[in-house]
């Protein structure tokens, strides 16, 4: 998106860089990062960035004349609601293909948001590490932290929202199993920024409606959970043993309440209405008339593109039994825009990660987090041999 920079950066590339990056990711977490990180960040432009700054805030203004109360009890199942107070969403992550129409011009547009954690910890790290190890980066006139945020203002809004005034002792990153989570290396960065104990959820102790964990053979009070338990996976481990269930009444501070998974998440998109939004319809509400070549068909409540059809048909959607938990999206060109050093050009994701600021009463910006693919779909877990693909991160021009 500027020429000038990404002629330069590529010019200047070597393998040497790459393979620096990497040696820097093993050094500093003790293993390799259990994704594929991309040979190269993203540089932005004023014009898009504008453009993607417009669209965030429209759907933010669209979030707060929303009925949170009504959008649970129509998708949440009953039996699933928290007992604790929902309180105010502390994460947002809206997440935009950079697209291209039917003349070239280029826009964000809106695949999916979600009010859950993201990798608040490790984005900071690849950014660093990118600056580090790359000469060839511009020293000056670019920006990755979002809302005038510098790294110690940045990691001071991140403890306020999840410590609070706890001791980090008596708060837990908790994941089910999370040394075997692709997202492991964002707990590290996280017990390393910020103090806390990454626990496996089948480690958790009840004690009526306390929780604990052991720690150097001392039990310990949890007084936060920073929830990072993806609802998928309580159900894809079927032999999944815990001592107590997200949904029970605990005297514990969920970041975030477990029920924001579910109310801010795709099923709330056709809901929203934007020229960065693309038309989605929810599957019992679709027109008689759509037109299903222009459509992909998504799951209202799943992660990483699970359960995506990009070319569904009535026959797919008619054996479809729980059709008020799907819905059709339209679909959207992404720009292959990012020149590389192999014969074809990357696609971008760009994820803006909102945290919840007390003072303002509000989700504010703070970083962004960056795929890059070559594929239909941009995954970091999916064609992962080709190269110049993978985790990233936007450096905004100034």
């Amino acid at each position: 998106m500027i020429p000038k920079i990404r002629e330069a950066f590529n010019a200047g590339f070597n393998e040497a860089h790459y393979e620096r990056l990497q040696k820097e990711v093993l050094e500093t977490f003790g293993e390799p990062c259990p994704f594929r990180i991309s040979e190269t960040p993203v540089f932005i432009d004023r014009h898009m960035r504008e453009k993607v700054n417009a669209a965030c805030n429209a759907i933010l203004e669209q979030l707060d004349d929303l009925e949170f109360e009504a959008v649970r009890q129509r998708f949440m199942p009953k039996h699933l609601h928290s007992p604790t107070p929902v309180g105010n969403p502390h994460f947002l992550g809206i997440d935009f293909g950079i697209c291209e129409d039917e003349h070239g011009n280029l826009s964000p547009q809106l695949i999916e948001l979600q009010a859950f954690p993201s990798l608040f910890c490790y984005q900071p790290f690849l950014a660093k590490a990118y600056q580090k190890c790359y000469p060839s980066l511009p020293e000056n006139g670019f920006h990755y932290f979002l809302g005038g945020h510098t790294e110690e203002t940045y990691f001071n809004a991140l403890k306020e929202v999840i410590l609070g005034d706890e001791d980090p002792e008596n708060v837990i990153l908790m994941e089910i199993y999370p040394e075997k989570q692709k997202t492991r290396i964002d707990f590290s960065a996280t017990h390393q920024a910020l103090g806390i104990d990454v626990v496996c959820m089948t480690r958790v102790i009840k004690e009526g409606n306390k929780l604990y964990y052991e720690k150097e053979g001392r039990k310990i009070r949890i007084h936060r959970i920073y929830n990072r338990v993806i609802f998928d996976d309580l159900y894809q481990f079927k032999d999944l043993k815990t001592n107590f269930n997200i949904f029970d009444d605990l005297d514990v501070t969920w970041i975030t309440n477990p029920d924001w998974f579910f109310m801010i998440s795709k099923c709330i998109m056709p809901m929203l209405s934007h020229e960065s939004v693309p038309d989605s319809y929810y599957l019992d509400e679709i027109p008689k008339d759509i037109d299903l070549a222009q459509y992909v068909l998504k799951p209202l409540f799943s992660f990483a593109g699970k359960g995506v059809n990009l070319e569904p048909t009535w026959e797919l959607l008619n054996s479809i039994q729980d059709r008020k938990n799907y819905m059709l999206q339209k679909k959207v060109t992404y720009a292959p825009l990012i020149k590389t050093k192999t014969d074809k050009s990357a696609k971008v994701e760009l994820r803006i990660l909102y945290i919840w600021n007390e003072a303002e009463g509000k989700l504010k910006p703070v970083i962004n987090l960056t795929r890059m693919g070559k594929g239909p779909m941009i995954n970091v877990s999916h064609l992962t041999e080709d190269t110049w693909i993978g985790s990233s991160i936007s450096f905004f021009e100034n």
